[in-house]
């Protein structure tokens, strides 16, 4: 996610924290210090990290369920409206992602119930005075209903969507969960208007999140019905290892291409040159350097006849920008982009009943 720093790695997912919390952390210090100094701001600093201690553990929850089905989370990022695990992929069966959202929320009530067992009683908002087990229990207590709410994308909207997926097509579901989760946003957007202005913010983040749902499950629909060669770029630029970063430059600015297939001296694709590796590399100053030096080779390669479902899901599982073609004879060419998925379903969406081929 743009915007977010690695902090640490544990079990090999990385945590980022987003630029917007730290300023959030910045603001709730100014306020908790205007109203009673230093010693209440170390104190409402100290309460938005262990309410974001929590997050990180509700959210650990999520990527160990993910891990029991073989799906990996690359890394956690904390925002100022929580917490988001990135799965490689989305689950393929709806009891999959029933567990998988559901775990997050029963590692939250577990912190709550241990709260409650030390002493801990619901108070809010936590007065000064209150104990640790006192603002845990109420901190999770809050998380808990929040999350459970049926709206995307907290987990109480991917809990519904799972079991709506049990009654109908996925990408129905999707839509029926989206749908009620805008609703919630225009209701959270008119309570924020009368009191909390924080609620406009949590409104956006789920009429987005909500819409970015919808839009994700329409492009997997589609994606499951058509090979790649239905959409892949057939009129690319391909770079070679030896080119100079000045042949790069020249075919990033003469074309419309943002990565570049580069292929070694028999032909054959060695990986791919991205606009942000090429960029990076070009400050260094050193016009030594060439296209195979700071290309990506980690890039895996997809043929004519792979379904759009697979090759759309080995681009989520390697993050890649983009992904080579091959045909029967392993030769390039093609190249495929996130924005080819997207053009196809725009394509779908307006004409259902044409064929594309």
């Amino acid at each position: 996610m743009g915007w977010s720093i690695p902090i640490f790695r544990v079990a090999g997912i990385q945590l980022r924290i987003h630029i917007t919390f730290l300023l959030l952390i910045g603001w709730i210090a100014f306020v908790y210090y205007a109203q009673g100094g230093s010693p209440a701001a170390v104190a409402g600093v100290l309460l938005i990290l262990l309410l974001f201690t929590c997050v990180v553990l509700h959210e650990f929850g999520h990527a160990l369920a993910g891990k029991a089905f073989g799906i990996n989370t690359p890394d956690i990022t904390l925002l100022p409206i929580g917490g988001v695990a990135r799965l490689e992929r989305m689950p393929e069966e709806p009891v999959q992602e029933l567990i998988i959202a559901a775990a997050g929320p029963a590692v939250t009530a577990m912190i709550a119930l241990g709260a409650f067992v030390a002493g801990g009683s619901f108070v809010y908002p936590p007065k000064e005075g209150s104990s640790i087990s006192d603002v845990l229990f109420t901190m999770n207590v809050v998380l808990l209903l929040f999350n459970l709410l049926p709206a995307f994308p907290m987990d109480g909207g991917r809990v519904l969507r799972a079991l709506l997926a049990t009654r109908m097509p996925y990408a129905r579901a999707t839509q029926v969960a989206a749908n009620i989760g805008q609703g919630f946003a225009f209701l959270f957007g008119f309570m924020g208007l009368f009191g909390n202005p924080f609620l406009l913010f949590i409104a956006l983040f789920v009429y987005i999140g909500a819409s970015q749902e919808a839009a994700l499950a329409q492009m997997k629909d589609v994606s499951r019905r058509f090979p790649v060669s239905s959409a892949m770029v057939r009129d690319f630029r391909s770079l070679s290892e030896s080119a100079t970063l000045e042949e790069a430059v020249d075919a990033l600015l003469a074309t419309s291409q943002h990565d570049f297939p580069v292929v070694n001296e028999t032909g054959n694709v060695a990986g791919v040159l991205t606009r942000h590796d090429l960029i990076a590399a070009l400050r260094k100053g050193d016009p030594s350097i060439r296209v195979g030096d700071v290309m990506r080779r980690d890039i895996p390669t997809v043929t004519t006849g792979t379904r759009f479902e697979e090759a759309f899901r080995i681009m989520q599982e390697c993050n890649c920008p983009a992904v080579p073609v091959l045909d029967s004879m392993k030769r390039l060419v093609g190249l495929l982009t996130p924005e080819n998925v997207t053009e196809l379903m725009m394509i779908q969406s307006a004409m259902p009943r044409r064929r594309v081929t």
